[in-house]
């Protein structure tokens, strides 16, 4: 499909001076893009088809001005609604920059510090470790250095779940911790959810009136929205895309996480998505009358957010092709990674939901910025857009990125392949369960999460995450005490083993769970929990409930 172009195409485009506003209309006013950007629609085609993504948004600016502003592909496969640039994708992990920069905009008016103490704002704070616990800074919550591991406590509102946000939080208390405090990078979710408490706390606002009426408005984001339940009639939102069982493309059901909106709530498009990166690149500032600035943040407070709090390790590229994005440093700040690629430091994120991932890049000394919006999860997609956009205003080298990031998907999905051919291997096919399926029934509790429930109809086994309701499928045997969970969501993309524990007298101990696919996103952190039988009558009611 055509991309859509846009809309100031014909019509002038309209030159910002500001994130917000003040702008004045011109003419062919757009400077032409850059040799490598040329064919870029034929590029963003190619990559859709590569990826197989249904749509595509992009939008680039540099110097206050949007350069480039577009939609590609369609909104939902078999429905003729094209993307364009003010298509609503869910942002999912860009929204922690706009959690970051409540937390700054707080300090800035004196009403926090990011070096305060969680429990001086949430006294009733508690992580599994009572001196992690009473040393957690605000800034800690944002930097991915608590000695939570990776993904540690998703289950709690992934993909979707019944908690409320207080609830999430207070949970915490028992996910245990799996490396040292400040000791190393690992990626968490959950901790933003409990830097949106204290922006609540602070302000005195619900988090979804502060950023309407802190950010949203002041900004003229007047697209972008918190959480799909925000969403209004007449909004062109996108469908999200998943391939069931790694391979059948479907749509992926729309989803909110109000009980962690912090971490990746938010849904907008790219053309408010430009507001957001112009007010980035210009230090905070919005506005301009005159000499007076009018400012989301301090000049200070974002030096901060865009300094390395957490060092992340570097890993060595997939594959040959992706070399020359590998950087030479990498960091976590506050809500933005940090790296560097051709002698330019970058500030950027990426987001993941069910169905859809994006990427915002900032190039501060450029004043350049990329947002790329897509509705399928493959992550290659938005990488090679981003990168020869890059490539385009640093003069950098054309390189073919689009087989760059396909050569890496392949390496990855030929690793997943080995690893099924493993567990195949190793499998005695002939072995017997110890018990009769009645035997493995029961309520299951792991004290973080709650109640698991697995149930016999007939000749089979059914799980049941009690605060979940996604998270139901049907058992079958594998070998021993191990059976297969293959979720009735097929584009989750997430069965899983479970391994039943018996002691000497054959009833079941402890109940344990890990993904089988190395492809399965890190959320489905089902490694952490464990699961222990509750007797009878001692269900939580959520359970009972379903």
């Amino acid at each position: 499909m055509r991309a859509n172009d846009w809309k100031a195409q014909g019509a002038g485009l309209l030159i910002c001076l500001s994130a917000a506003g003040a702008c004045a209309q011109g003419p062919a006013a757009a400077p032409p893009l850059p040799e490598q950007l040329q064919d870029f629609d034929a590029y963003v085609e190619a990559v859709r088809k590569q990826f197989e993504v249904p749509g595509i948004a992009v939008a680039i600016v540099q110097d206050g001005r949007i350069v480039l502003e577009r939609g590609y592909g369609l909104r939902e496969i078999g429905k003729p609604e094209p993307v364009d640039a003010h298509t609503l994708f869910a942002i999912a992990s860009n929204t922690k920059a706009f959690t970051a920069a409540s937390l700054s905009m707080l300090a800035d008016q004196g009403k926090l510090s990011l070096d305060d103490r969680v429990i001086d704002h949430l006294p009733w704070f508690r992580m599994a470790d009572a001196y992690v616990t009473q040393e957690m800074r605000l800034r800690d919550l944002l930097a991915h250095r608590s000695g939570l591991g990776l993904g540690a406590g998703d289950l709690l509102y992934w993909p979707g779940t019944d908690y409320s946000n207080e609830e999430v939080a207070r949970r915490l208390a028992h996910v245990p911790l799996s490396g040292g405090f400040r000791g190393q990078y690992a990626y968490d979710n959950i901790l933003y959810g409990v830097a949106q408490l204290v922006v609540e706390k602070a302000s005195g606002q619900s988090y979804s009136d502060f950023l309407a009426q802190r950010i949203f408005k002041p900004l003229g984001m007047d697209e972008t929205r918190y959480n799909a339940d925000a969403l209004r009639a007449g909004d062109k939102v996108a469908s999200g895309h998943a391939k069931a069982d790694f391979k059948d493309l479907q749509v992926a059901p729309r989803m909110t996480w109000s009980n962690v909106a912090g971490a990746g709530g938010l849904y907008s498009s790219v053309h408010d998505m430009s507001k957001w990166m112009r007010v980035q690149l210009d230090g905070g500032v919005y506005a301009r009358d005159g000499e007076k600035e009018q400012r989301l943040f301090s000049a200070k407070r974002q030096r901060e957010m865009w300094s390395v709090v957490t060092p992340m390790p570097i890993a060595e590229p997939a594959v040959p092709e992706l070399a020359p994005a590998k950087p030479n440093f990498a960091g976590y700040g506050e809500g933005w990674q940090l790296t560097d690629y051709r002698g330019e430091k970058l500030v950027w994120h990426t987001g993941g939901w069910p169905g859809m991932v994006s990427r915002v890049t900032l190039v501060p000394a450029r004043k350049l910025g990329v947002v790329v919006l897509t509705n399928a999860e493959l992550g290659g997609a938005f990488q090679a857009v981003t990168m020869r956009a890059l490539d385009a205003f640093l003069a950098a080298p054309k390189t073919d990125w689009n087989a760059a990031y396909a050569a890496a998907l392949a390496k990855n999905r030929g690793k997943a392949d080995d690893d099924w051919a493993k567990h195949l291997k190793a499998r005695d096919a002939k072995s017997k369960p110890s018990l009769p399926l009645s035997g493995y029934a029961g309520t299951y509790r792991d004290p973080w999460y709650g109640d698991v429930v697995i149930e016999q109809t007939g000749a089979k086994l059914r799980v049941r995450f009690g605060r979940t309701k996604d998270l139901t499928g049907e058992l079958s045997h594998w070998q021993h005490d191990t059976f297969v969970v293959r979720w009735d969501q097929r584009w989750l993309n997430a069965d899983a083993f479970l391994n039943f524990a018996l002691p000497p007298d054959g009833k079941v101990r402890e109940l344990r769970m890990e993904a089988i696919s190395p492809l399965t996103d890190f959320s489905f952190d089902f490694q952490d929990l464990r699961l222990t039988p509750v007797a009878k009558g001692e269900a939580d009611g959520a359970a009972k409930a379903h």
